[in-house]
């Protein structure tokens, strides 16, 4: 019920308390201003019936309290932990540092616009603000289903970093690889650094899988007769047991089966060979339930800092800029290029949801695929233009 008070003259307030059918919790709405108490009354009426209809806009609560449930209730065990863990930063780091106490129902477009505009002041990249954006855009969206507010105030926002023109004009800054000419010089050096990581580096330049899923693979995914690898999981470096250990990969897109060449397989039936005497070595030291390929001795994971610095190292030893062990598997993109791979095979074999992805990262960012294309192209034309030469000379001055 509600209760109604006059507070001055011609000035009548309500005060209602409620429950909030989705929080559960208690919410309680005061308006006054009024200058009668039949006016009170019908204001009261209506917002009761607003409310009843599900459109709950005009409670107190925080944007912040409804991202937190919204975390909770609809992404907490329903998505890949990496992607939780990806929403859970973007509202602790930026969403909720900005907005503050700011009430769910003061949210409209221009605000958030603003906000937006905030990220890209900040510098960060145009990628970057996309993911942020999509945090609010997917909980605000809910909070419309929910009826918590009328509309979406994140939609048909522009979003554009002051980096992503430096970044198109400087393309090869952002996908770094290591040359065609200086592959065999880094995995000779890797080899004499480490057998281990000279396979598990030289698997991600003839794979292009990314480091977490190849740290995940388990000898149930490999078909070495048939020369085949399924991607099904990545590894999960914050995990606080084995049973958490295997991830969801990045997308849906991501899980794949990929071929793998002749010479690759012959690589990984040497190490398991090599892996078996390790098991008979260690006996039940040996984590035999986990099956991983690329494993230290006894059977368990390889640290993120290991590979780090045996890949700085080697990269240091042979001349090569700071890398990072992505960049072996933008190395194999371009390998694909330069073989003249049809672009829905690299699309495919690297996991992206479409070929534009694909395209627009890896596309002129090799010197070796400009200098065949023209070569290419001066060889279709040679017999066009030579004509043409010939006619020229041939013609006399009139």
């Amino acid at each position: 019920m509600a209760s109604f008070k006059k507070v001055g003259k011609d000035n009548w307030m309500f005060r209602w308390k409620y429950k909030d059918k989705t929080t559960g919790k208690q919410r309680e709405v005061k308006r006054q201003g009024f200058r009668t108490k039949p006016e009170a009354t019908a204001a009261y009426e209506e917002l009761k019936r607003t409310i009843e209809l599900g459109y709950d806009s005009v409670q107190n609560e925080k944007i912040v309290e409804f991202l937190e449930f919204w975390l909770s209730e609809y992404k907490k065990d329903k998505v890949a932990v990496n992607t939780y863990r990806l929403h859970e930063r973007n509202i602790n780091n930026h969403i909720a540092p900005y907005f503050n106490n700011m009430l769910l129902k003061d949210l409209t477009h221009p605000l958030y616009q603003k906000f937006i505009n905030h990220l890209i002041s900040k510098e960060y990249s145009k990628r970057t603000v996309e993911i942020i954006h999509g945090t609010m855009f997917s909980s605000m969206k809910k909070a419309k289903t929910a009826k918590k507010i009328q509309s979406n105030p994140c939609e048909d926002i522009t979003i554009y970093s002051t980096k992503e023109k430096r970044e198109k004009d400087n393309l090869s800054s952002r996908v770094k690889f290591i040359p065609y000419d200086k592959i065999g010089e880094f995995l000779d050096a890797t080899l004499l650094d480490n057998p281990l990581y000279y396979l598990f580096f030289r698997f991600l330049i003839e794979t292009g899988v990314r480091k977490g899923e190849a740290l995940a693979l388990q000898w149930g995914h490999l078909d070495l007769v048939n020369q085949r690898v399924k991607i099904e999981q990545t590894i999960d470096y914050e995990a606080k047991n084995d049973e958490e250990l295997f991830g969801e990969t990045k997308t849906y897109h991501s899980k794949r089966e990929i071929p793998i060449t002749k010479r690759l397989a012959a690589e990984l039936k040497a190490h398991k060979v090599r892996q078996n005497d390790n098991k008979l070595r260690f006996k039940d030291a040996y984590k035999h339930e986990l099956d991983l390929v690329f494993c230290r001795q006894n059977g368990t994971t390889i640290p993120k800092s290991t590979l780090f610095n045996a890949f700085r190292r080697i990269l240091n030893r042979v001349g090569l800029p700071n890398l990072d062990i992505h960049s072996l598997r933008h190395t194999h993109a371009v390998l694909l290029l330069e073989s003249k791979a049809e672009m829905k095979y690299i699309q495919e074999a690297l996991g992206h949801s479409s070929m534009k992805i694909t395209s627009d990262v890896y596309s002129h960012v090799s010197k070796k695929i400009e200098s065949d294309a023209i070569a290419s192209f001066e060889k279709h034309t040679e017999d066009i233009f030579k004509e043409g030469a010939e006619w020229g000379r041939n013609k006399k001055p009139q």
